[in-house]
């Protein structure tokens, strides 16, 4: 295990940019047996393993690298899927620059792991060789009730289930998986891969109840009086505002909205045209993954133009450098240091173009984080045919919540016990985005995991 000494850091192949803009396949290569086991044998095998360490879910990352060097599938397939709900989802969507691969020994010098990559692997290739996460079946008589279907909740279905619970999961949506569904683009994960692991779930023996919005078509004392404990994991879904004078005209749209959109008509359901986008000029306000998702989205869907608006500078942006450098690639204007202060609307109330002014940035605050500073004088517009608003999310607050004693913070968050993720009501719990926020991925995931122990210890004690 110290071949980083002879062999470099390789990152998954991806397929050419003038191909992959055509459609939304997924564009990077899954590594080879080959591939994966001349990477994982660049671990050395650290004491105190900083991958391990700084991913939220603590998956067992030397153990299973060094599975895989030794070319033992089968256990490294076990030990991928112990902590984790889905692992060759984390695989392909994870920041693994800020996470694990951010904090790997080898980046002084050597080039990381390539960790993200391997992980997708060591999944796609035990599936393929007939390799399952084990399910005991439901061996209990507890019953449990999980509203929302993304990743929060898909994750805490995964261990509920393993203990042998019954799981009754509610989805608005015609589909189930939340923003691994409708929110993330199908080139950065293949729908048929969420589809899989809902498969896994619904064999293990949940029930899924689709185009069910509690509140509305079934009542939250109904769920209630039927299980024996709740699980919210109804995400963060109201868009922020950016207050912008302008923002309300037709052709400005929120983020999700867009996506959302896009998505069902690949999925060639009934969505709303006003978001085909083909030969307009595209103006994106905003810099997380998001925002990326919708810069790369509308470049699939033949936008003349497309450019992305940021108030600070490249690195102050809070996405990955990956999904930025695959923007980039794929044709996508950048506009740095530069605020929005007004979208301008022609005589029939369609915006136009974005005002933006230039900034800098300055000293440090509190936070440790550069205050950004407007340069006067420096007022200038950038044309637009469509504005895509893509500031973050706050959590949708139903009004089932507060009529139950689920009590929500100020900004509307779903207030927790942050030891056993019990809300202000005895046996309702609550994880991800309408706890945290708009946050990642394996961050819900991690929510549900540990959500799911409360749970069961509460339940079978």
């Amino acid at each position: 295990m110290r071949e980083y000494l002879t062999t470099q850091r390789i990152d998954a192949n991806k397929r050419l940019v003038v191909e992959r803009v055509k459609d939304f396949g997924e564009i990077y290569d899954i590594f080879d047996v080959k591939e994966a086991s001349t990477q994982s044998d660049r671990c050395i095998q650290c004491g105190d393993p900083f991958c391990l360490n700084k991913c939220p879910l603590h998956n067992y990352i030397p153990q299973w690298l060094k599975s895989v060097a030794e070319k033992d599938l089968e256990f490294a397939f076990k030990l991928s899927n112990e902590p984790s709900p889905f692992p060759e989802v984390m695989g392909r969507i994870c920041p693994h620059d800020r996470l694990c691969e951010g904090d790997c020994t080898l980046n002084d010098g050597h080039g990381a792991i390539t960790i993200g990559s391997i992980e997708t692997h060591i999944t796609e290739a035990g599936f393929k060789a007939g390799y399952t996460p084990s399910f005991p079946g439901v061996t209990t008589d507890k019953r449990v009730a999980v509203i929302g279907s993304g990743p929060a909740g898909l994750s805490v279905a995964t261990y509920l289930l393993r203990s042998g619970i019954a799981v009754t999961m509610y989805e608005r949506a015609d589909r189930a998986g939340g923003l691994l569904t409708y929110g993330i683009p199908g080139f950065k994960l293949d729908k048929k891969i969420v589809e899989r692991r809902i498969k896994l779930l619904l064999d293990a023996g949940m029930k899924l109840i689709l185009n069910c919005e509690v509140g509305k078509d079934i009542t939250f004392e109904e769920i209630a009086d039927a299980h024996d404990a709740m699980f919210l994991g109804v995400g963060a879904t109201k868009s922020k505002s950016a207050s912008l004078a302008g923002e309300s005209a037709s052709n400005v749209h929120m983020a999700m909205d867009y996506l959302t959109n896009i998505q069902r008509k690949n999925f060639k359901i009934a969505y709303d045209k006003k978001f085909n986008f083909k030969d307009l000029n595209v103006v994106v306000i905003g810099g997380g993954d998001t925002a990326m998702d919708c810069v790369r989205t509308a470049k699939r869907e033949g936008a003349k133009h497309v450019t992305c608006l940021y108030r600070r500078d490249e690195l102050n942006m809070p996405g990955s450098k990956k999904e930025f450098k695959n923007a980039m690639e794929e044709g996508v204007d950048f506009t740095f240091l530069a605020s929005p202060k007004e979208i301008i609307l022609d005589e029939n109330g369609r915006a136009i173009a974005v005002e933006i002014v230039k900034t800098t940035l300055g000293a440090k605050d509190a936070s440790g984080r550069q205050r950004m500073e407007e340069v006067k004088g420096s007022e200038t517009r950038v044309n637009a045919d469509v504005v895509i608003l893509s500031l973050g999310f706050d959590p949708l607050v139903p009004s089932f919540l507060a009529e139950n004693g689920v009590e929500t913070n100020s900004w509307g968050g779903v207030i927790v016990n942050k030891e056993t993720y019990e809300t202000t009501t005895a046996g309702i719990y609550a994880g991800g985005d309408c706890f945290r926020g708009a946050d990642l991925v394996v961050t819900a995931a991690l929510d549900g995991r540990e959500a799911a122990k409360s749970i069961a210890n509460s339940l079978l004690k």
